[in-house]
């Protein structure tokens, strides 16, 4: 695939670098990772979250990257566009983060334009009186993808050995078992067609600081803010605790969990928006062949 030189943030000698993800391949590769700041959790490998940069920038500087986002996006919409009408296999991404971590905003950002006919964004809540009725994995299989669409989870099924971990919502003999049983799941989307990206976006405590405070100064931002942040706040480490071990134990070679830098927001969006782009460009979906006699067909006044 061919992409756009940039320059760097720190070139000023006119040379240029090729854009980020120029190298990568299709998650179930080990290319990925060659995008600048992105890290990909390797299956059965010790993992440290603690150990991953959160202000990575790539070498780029914010002007660089809005203009190779745009770029990204046109051919996220092309693809989607080609997924549609192939109508043979679907993708989900799936976005986990602390509070602020900024899984409204890239959703925001980088599904922009995209058809919404193609696409379907599901944000996950507490759970509702059925949903907690039945097993905890019900209400995201009945919003996994259908073939030729693409699914987003804003949270996801990782809430229930996350959340419901720091929580203590149900005791550890339960939620343990939920990450074989989530592998399970996600193998067996994979298995009937269904693509798996999963982007964790990884902001320091002092970020998270900051974008708090900046929900309390501005009025058209504080119906965001609830006491309850404070609270969760409050159980940083256990937060990070549970991430690293559910990104440990549930990255695996279909569907590996990838982290992204987020303390840049611009750079996040990058890193996402190229990461999707060059999955559904591995996907290679075909726009199908026209039935037989449509060629030349005429159609009367």
């Amino acid at each position: 695939m061919s992409h756009k030189p940039i320059k760097r943030a720190s070139d000023t000698s006119g040379a240029t670098v090729t854009e980020p993800g120029a190298a990568c391949k299709s998650p179930g590769g080990t290319g990925l990772d060659a995008i600048p700041g992105l890290v990909t959790v390797r299956p059965g490998r010790v993992f440290d979250l603690a150990a991953v940069e959160t202000r990575a920038d790539g070498g780029l500087d914010k002007a660089a990257a809005g203009e190779a986002l745009v770029a990204t996006r046109a051919r996220i919409v092309a693809l989607q566009e080609r997924l549609y009408a192939e109508h043979r296999r679907s993708l989900l991404v799936v976005f986990q983060a602390i509070d602020t971590g900024g899984k409204d905003g890239t959703i925001r950002a980088v599904f922009e334009g995209v058809n919404p006919q193609g696409c379907r964004v599901w944000p996950f809540k507490v759970p509702s009186a059925e949903e907690a009725d039945h097993d905890f994995l019900w209400r995201y299989h009945a919003k996994a993808p259908g073939r030729g669409m693409i699914g987003v989870f804003n949270r996801s099924h990782y809430e229930d050995v996350l959340v419901a971990r720091v929580k203590n919502l149900v005791p550890e003999s339960v939620w343990r078992p939920r990450y074989d049983q989530i592998n399970d799941f996600e193998a067996m989307l994979t298995a009937s067609g269904t693509t798996i990206l999963k982007f964790f976006l990884h902001i320091s405590k002092a970020e998270q600081k900051k974008r708090l405070e900046a929900r309390i100064a501005a009025p058209e931002k504080q119906w965001k803010f609830d006491a309850a942040d404070l609270v969760e706040r409050a159980a940083w480490d256990a937060y990070q605790a549970a991430f690293t071990e559910a990104l440990a134990r549930c990255s695996t070679k279909a569907a590996p969990w990838h982290v992204v830098p987020a303390d840049r927001k611009w750079f996040r969006n990058l890193v996402v928006a190229r990461t999707i782009a060059d999955t559904l460009e591995a996907m290679d979906p075909r726009i199908p062949e026209a039935r037989p006699g449509v060629a030349g067909t005429i159609v009367p006044d």
